[in-house]
């Protein structure tokens, strides 16, 4: 039995770093397919959304490498493969979206509500604490002091 759970724990283990690509979908030459696996995990699976395609198994994932490897096979530079795949399906197929116009709530979205929460704190906190700063008016001590003379006559 424990055997059983070492062989099942390790082929787990092993199974997470398992990659999606296909042994029909590897190009013959190495280091054409080490540019191949490269490219495909900084592009976005469109199907999973937070995998890579070189991690996903859906079909789109894999017309996607298929793609790029033909790409790269017919002599496309990285730059050239992957611009093909952005012109295609936009800047969406990139794990890390560039850094302009159209992408600047993408980048700087969550530093902007990071701040305003950070500001809503701090405005809270200050309120409180004029709150809890400020004296009993002389009415207010006058009220107390006879409240705890009654309570010292029961």
């Amino acid at each position: 039995m424990r055997r059983f759970l070492l062989i099942a724990a390790t082929a787990l283990a092993l199974s997470g770093s398992a990659r999606a690509v296909t042994p029909d979908e590897q190009l013959p030459d190495p280091k054409l397919e080490a540019r191949a696996r490269a490219l495909s995990q900084e592009l976005r699976c469109l199907v999973c959304q937070n995998q890579s395609i070189d991690d996903s198994a859906a079909p789109l994932a894999h017309d996607l490498r298929v793609i790029l490897r033909e790409r790269i096979a017919a002599g496309d530079t990285d730059k050239q493969a992957v611009d093909y795949l952005v012109r295609r399906y936009g800047d969406f197929v990139l794990l890390r979206p560039p850094f302009q116009a159209d992408t600047w709530a993408l980048w700087l979205g969550p530093v902007a509500v990071l701040l305003l929460g950070g500001a809503g704190v701090a405005l809270y906190m200050r309120g409180r604490s004029r709150t809890a700063e400020s004296p009993l008016t002389a009415a207010d001590e006058a009220a107390a002091a006879q409240l705890m003379m009654r309570d010292e006559g029961d």
